[in-house]
C-alpha cells in the first residue's frame, strides 16, 4: 500500500480510502480491472462515525467476500437505555424487530465501527493485488474522449480511463467538476461524535440521557468488536463543542451520572451540523461521484454509509463490464439512473428519522430498493400481483432444490435463473456464457419458489434482476443489447 508519489497510468483511479472508495476498488480487482485507490491522509479513518451496517450491505458486503471478516468484527445492537437522574428509566427500543426469512438471511443491523469495516475492506484488497496510495490529496481534475489526468497537492498527476469521487461530502472533485450540492440543515445544533474509553458503564445497553434544561441529548453506546464507547451529544446551535478530553468529560458529566474521571481516553473526536445534502449529477463524462460526495445524509438511521456502499456496488460492475467485458459505454448512464432516485429516497428517510417523522422500520434495511424504471430493468410478464417480483428489483435468497440462490449468485458472473415451470427441460434456455457485454453466465435451475413465481431471470452481478419474463423468448436480445 505504497506509491506514495508515483507516476502512473490506471484503469479506475478512486479518490478516497473510504467504505465507498475501498468497496469500489475490491468490485474491481476481483473483475481484474487495475485501480488506485488514492488517499488525503497519511492512513485510513481511524473513528467509529458510521457504525451500522444494514441487511442489504451485508449481502453485499458477503459477495465481496468479506462477511466472516464483518460479523466476527461486530455484533446487534444492543437495546436502548434511558437514564434520568442516575436512574435507570426504561428500555427504548431502536429499530423495530423484523425476522429472518429464507429470503433476507440479514434481519437487522449489524454494529461494525467504521475504521474496522475499512480494515477489513482493505485487506481484501491487498488480497485481491489492489493499492492504496495514502498522502496523495487530490487538487483538480482535467478530462478529455481519452482519460482522466487528476492533478495532487504533493506529487505527480495520475492518468485513468476513468475516475470516482468517493472523497467526502467536501468533495475537491466534485468542486473541481463545478456540480453543485443542494439540500438542507436538517438539525441547526451542532453535534459531537467520539470514541471513547469509559469505566462505570455495562457494555448491554445503548446509554440514553435525555436533555436535561438547556444541555441536548447525550448517547453512549458501547462499540461492539472493541473496548470503545461512541458518545454522541447534541449541543445548542451557535455552541461549539469542545472536543479535548477536559471538554468531552465536562459534558459526560453535566448530562449523566458518571464523573469526568470516568471517561479515560478520548480516541477520537469530532463534531459536525447534520444535514441533507445531493449533488446535482453523480456522472460528468469520465468521473463518477459516490457515497458522500454525492449525497450526505444525517446519521439518524444509518443509511448514508449503507447507500454509499451501495453506490460503488452499483458502478463497479459497470465499469468492469465496459473496460473488460466488451459492454456499450452507454451502461455507464445507467449508474447515475438507478443511484440519484435511491440516494435521494435514502436522504429524505433519514431526515424524517432525525426530526422523529418515522422509524428505524423495514425501510432502513434497504432491501426493497430496486431499479424497476432503469433501462436495464426489461419485464415482459403482464398480470403480476402488485407484490410480485419485478425486473429491477433485488433477487431473493432462498434454497430450493438443494440451490442455495445466493451461493450461485455469489461472483462477478451473470446469473440466468429458471425456476419452476419456466425452467423447461433446458432446451428454451440460450446459452449467453461469453456474450459480449455479459461475460460469464451461470444457469441455475430451481422448483417453483415463491419469491420469485414461475419464469426466467436474468440476475446482474449485483444481485438485481436484469430481465424477467414467463419463458426465454426476448432474453437474448436483451442480452445483446449491453454489447459493444
Amino acid at each position: 500500500m505504497g506509491l506514495q508519489h508515483q507516476t502512473r497510468d490506471t484503469e479506475v483511479l478512486i479518490v478516497g480510502a473510504g467504505p465507498t472508495g475501498l468497496a469500489l476498488a475490491v468490485d474491481l480487482a476481483r473483475n481484474g480491472v487495475a485501480a488506485l485507490v488514492v488517499e488525503r491522509s497519511g492512513s485510513l479513518f481511524p473513528g467509529s462515525r458510521g457504525k451500522g451496517l444494514q441487511p442489504r450491505t451485508l449481502e453485499v458486503l458477503d459477495d465481496l467476500g468479506v462477511y466472516e471478516e464483518i460479523r466476527d468484527a461486530g455484533a446487534p445492537y444492543p437495546v436502548g437505555m434511558v437514564w434520568r437522574d442516575g436512574v435507570r428509566a426504561g428500555e427504548h427500543r431502536m429499530f423495530d424487530d423484523i425476522a429472518p426469512d429464507e429470503s433476507a438471511p440479514y434481519a437487522g443491523p449489524w454494529m461494525v465501527a467504521q475504521w474496522r469495516t475499512q480494515e477489513i475492506l482493505a485487506a481484501r484488497l491487498a488480497e485481491l493485488g489492489g493499492e492504496i496510495a495514502f498522502g496523495r490529496e487530490a487538487a483538480g481534475v482535467e478530462q478529455d474522449a481519452e482519460g482522466v489526468t487528476v492533478t495532487f497537492v504533493a506529487g505527480a498527476p495520475v492518468r485513468a480511463r476513468y475516475a470516482v469521487a468517493a472523497d467526502g461530502g467536501r468533495s475537491t472533485v466534485r468542486r473541481a467538476l463545478g456540480i453543485g450540492m443542494t439540500g438542507e440543515t436538517v438539525d441547526p445544533g451542532p453535534m459531537l461524535v467520539a470514541d471513547l474509553r469509559i469505566t462505570g458503564l455495562d457494555r448491554d445497553n445503548w446509554h440514553i440521557f435525555p436533555p436535561a434544561g438547556d444541555a441536548g441529548f447525550l448517547a453512549i453506546c458501547p462499540l461492539a468488536g472493541t473496548e470503545d464507547f461512541q458518545a454522541v451529544a447534541q449541543f445548542p446551535e451557535g455552541a461549539r463543542p469542545d472536543l479535548s478530553l477536559d471538554g468531552i468529560r465536562a459534558v459526560v458529566a453535566a448530562r449523566s451520572h458518571l464523573a469526568p474521571d470516568d471517561v479515560t481516553e478520548v480516541r477520537w473526536a469530532s463534531d459536525f451540523r447534520p444535514r441533507a445534502a445531493m449533488a446535482a449529477r453523480f456522472r460528468d463524462g469520465r468521473v463518477f461521484l459516490a457515497g458522500d460526495s454525492a449525497h450526505v445524509h444525517s446519521p439518524a438511521g444509518g443509511q448514508g454509509l449503507n447507500t454509499s456502499v451501495q453506490d460503488a456496488y452499483n458502478l463497479g460492475w459497470k465499469l468492469a463490464a465496459v473496460l473488460r467485458g466488451g459492454a456499450r459505454e452507454s451502461l455507464l448512464d445507467t449508474y447515475e439512473e438507478e443511484r440519484l432516485p435511491v440516494a435521494a429516497e435514502m436522504l429524505g428517510l433519514s431526515t424524517r428519522i432525525h426530526r422523529g417523522e418515522a422509524r428505524r422500520g423495514a425501510a432502513t434495511r434497504q432491501l426493497a430498493l430496486g431499479y424497476r424504471d432503469s433501462a436495464l430493468a426489461v419485464e415482459t410478464r403482464t398480470g403480476l400481483a402488485e407484490e410480485a417480483l419485478r425486473a429491477g428489483d433485488r433477487a431473493p435468497d432462498g434454497i430450493r432444490g438443494g440451490v442455495r440462490l445466493f451461493e450461485e449468485f455469489r461472483g462477478v458472473h451473470w446469473t440466468l435463473l429458471a425456476v419452476g415451470t419456466g425452467a423447461g427441460d433446458g432446451s428454451e434456455l440460450p446459452d449467453l456464457s461469453g456474450l459480449p457485454g455479459l461475460g460469464a453466465v451461470r444457469t441455475v435451475r430451481i422448483p417453483s419458489y415463491g419469491a420469485y413465481g414461475d419464469g426466467v431471470f436474468l440476475i446482474r452481478p449485483d444481485g438485481h434482476v436484469g430481465w424477467a419474463g414467463v419463458c426465454a423468448e426476448g432474453l437474448a436480445s436483451y442480452a445483446a443489447g449491453i454489447a459493444r
